[in-house]
């Protein structure tokens, strides 16, 4: 358990993040002949001269988000600043609420910006919905459902934190079995992250709600959505989630810089009635001010463009088929790790995340090596393996703006890394069997 506990700083903050991607010894590549890394910026970092190098062709951000921000959206930010208590700001303010609900699958759930990243709005559902001394319970599946409990924990909740092995969702007779012992209704709320981004598993949420209402308990149902929202199939009005947590960062498309909260009108009474100290992150002047088009903060202009963009993309290529996109994909990727006798994280393959797959790398190998290979000789980043699965896997990410032909070039920069990590898989037996897939669904 020691290795995804946090230490005393932040509960996002794994301890091997702060020398992972780049540690002394590897390098650092500039994509697309970038100006690389100052003198000053190389001596605090440890990063030696000889180790920058500069790549040409596009680099490959195959990490589980951020994902690839496409042109349109690119081009949709590229705008002057607006004044952002101006008559510009509404309209898009209007059309982002619409579209975000769209994408949540609700008719009517309140949605709230804030300029920051998931961990921003995790403590929003928290600060807006739990009191000192609220029960919760949670489940520890994962680095981020940890830290889901973290964030409640830092605001003297009482979490229960049940511990599961990290290869697969929270399985729902658990949860049904844990809501019907509380029979005097104390747990306040259950914290469930839908899609764990540190394994690839995803929780069944339509499972969920229904283990819950056969355990007749009234606790408020709050997802963590981040690396599943516009990607996965997420349906809050149908699920009755009570909020719902996203970032800007993943299936949107969009650099991290906004926190994205839709609310229930149970959490919305919930909210006046919490004694929990707020400030920034307190939701109800968010929506007061949103209902006018505007916030009680300066808030993120360029990115609300971007926004804005994202979900019109969204909405052009309709959200069923960008889940059925997410689902093909991820099925080309599973093929190609068993084309290279490697297992995946995830143990449970009704579970298999559609979003990102955690490759478990062979006994007394190091999946940073892959890491470390794949960013300097290909330009290619892959996801590190987090908590106590540091050094254990590496992820794959496979959503937001993505298509088959990048899919296969990250395939086979993979195969090529691992064989140069020492890890010897067929070179090419990946890229072939996930091109067998994607042949299954041409023209459909």
């Amino acid at each position: 358990m020691a290795d995804e506990r946090h230490s005393g700083d932040h509960p996002f903050r794994f301890p091997q993040d702060a020398d992972r991607d780049f540690p002394h010894g590897g390098a650092r590549s500039t994509p697309n002949g970038g100006p690389g890394v100052s003198g000053r910026a190389r001596r605090r970092s440890g990063i030696r001269a000889e180790h920058i190098i500069t790549m040409s062709g596009r680099h490959f951000l195959q990490i589980p988000g951020p994902t690839n921000v496409p042109e349109r959206i690119l081009r949709a930010m590229d705008r002057t600043v607006v004044d952002h208590r101006g008559a510009e700001l509404p309209p898009v303010v209007f059309e982002i609420v619409e579209g975000l609900r769209g994408t949540f699958q609700s008719r009517d759930g309140a949605i709230a910006l804030f300029p920051a990243s998931g961990t921003g709005a995790t403590e929003a559902a928290v600060v807006n919905t739990l009191n000192p001394g609220d029960r919760a319970l949670a489940f520890n599946n994962g680095a981020f459902s940890h830290a889901f409990a973290e964030v409640a924990r830092r605001f003297s909740v009482d979490v229960d934190e049940v511990d599961l092995p990290w290869d697969r969702g929270v399985p729902p007779d658990l949860i049904r079995d844990r809501l019907a012992a509380d029979a005097d209704h104390t747990y306040r709320a259950l914290l469930v992250v839908h899609n764990e981004t540190s394994t690839g598993a995803t929780t069944d949420l339509a499972a969920v709600r229904r283990a819950m209402d056969a355990a007749g308990h009234p606790a408020f149902l709050i997802v963590d959505a981040v690396s599943s929202l516009a990607s996965l199939d997420f349906r809050f009005d149908e699920w009755a989630v009570d909020v719902a947590l996203a970032g800007s960062q993943k299936g949107l498309m969009l650099p991290p810089g906004l926190g994205i909260v839709c609310i229930g009108a149970r959490a919305l009474r919930r909210a006046e009635d919490v004694t929990t100290p707020r400030a920034f992150f307190d939701w109800r002047p968010v929506l007061k001010e949103m209902e006018r088009g505007y916030f009680p903060f300066t808030p993120a202009t360029l990115l609300l463009y971007g926004l804005r963009e994202a979900l019109r993309m969204l909405s052009e290529e309709g959200l069923p088929q960008v889940i059925t996109r997410h689902r093909r994909l991820a099925e080309a990727v599973r093929a190609a790790v068993r084309a290279w006798e490697r297992p995946v994280q995830c143990r449970e393959p009704a579970e298999y995340s559609n979003t990102l797959t955690a490759v478990v790398v062979p006994e007394g190998a190091d999946s940073d090596a892959v890491r470390r290979v794949a960013e300097t000789h290909f330009n290619l980043s892959l996801g590190a393996g987090l908590g106590r699965l540091a050094g254990k896997v590496f992820r794959i990410g496979h959503l937001g703006s993505l298509n088959e032909l990048e899919v296969l070039a990250t395939l086979a920069g993979t195969e090529l890394a691992m064989t140069v990590a020492g890890i010897q898989v067929p070179v090419g037996a990946g890229v072939a069997a996930a091109q067998r897939v994607l042949l299954e669904h041409v023209g459909t």
